[in-house]
């Protein structure tokens, strides 16, 4: 039903609701269902048919109406949701790309003896893309465990049951995982093309 007044309600007859609960036979709220087509022509003659001499003196409403509202709000919010969720991912890009670069920087010492030790262009690339992904995951699981805290919460208050589909926490791990290798990867070159010499001679 469109009315969820209806939902909570009792239905009980003339006689009944005149016996027990003094109803005066003139109905403050008329309920009709009306198929899809017609519903323009309904409502164009309701107001007339529930009060010939006063008809504009009749309220109608649609609750349809009111359905599509709260639907178009909700997608709005959806929207804003998804945009803030955007911003979230960019400035978590921006904070791992900041900490690798300045941990190449602290790190060239490192990196100079690491590769004086034999360690290839490849090993180096690899260790400061894997920290960097390491990064971005370490912070996709504190969002996951804090959105899904948030989540149980505010349906707990509500009373509703707890339910987080699978493509929801699942995504915040692939999209931190992805975050952390993208803005890793310009820092993990940048050490990698660093010459044991050069590292080490900036010691």
């Amino acid at each position: 039903m469109l009315a969820s007044a209806i939902d909570s309600s009792i239905l009980v007859g003339y006689p009944a609701a005149e016996k027990y609960l003094r109803f005066d036979g003139h109905p403050s709220t008329i309920y009709l269902r009306a198929q899809n087509d017609r519903v323009k022509e309904v409502d164009d003659l309701l107001a007339a048919t529930a009060n010939s001499e006063n008809p504009n003196q009749v309220n109608v409403s649609q609750p349809s109406s009111a359905l599509v509202a709260q639907a178009d709000a909700k997608s709005a919010l959806n929207g804003l949701f998804l945009g803030l969720g955007a911003v979230a991912l960019l400035v978590g890009a921006v904070g791992v790309a900041n900490i690798m670069i300045i941990s190449v920087l602290e790190r060239r010492s490192e990196i100079g003896l690491r590769r004086a030790l034999g360690a290839t262009t490849s090993h180096i690339r690899t260790q400061f893309l894997s920290e960097a992904i390491l990064l971005g995951l370490l912070g996709g699981t504190v969002g996951v465990a804090l959105g899904a805290a948030s989540t149980a919460i505010y349906a707990h208050t509500k009373g509703w049951a707890t339910v987080i589909p699978t493509g929801a926490w699942a995504g915040g791990l692939a999209a931190s995982l992805i975050i952390g290798a993208v803005a890793g990867l310009v820092p993990a070159l940048r050490a990698a093309r660093l010459s044991p010499t050069q590292a080490l001679w900036s010691v």
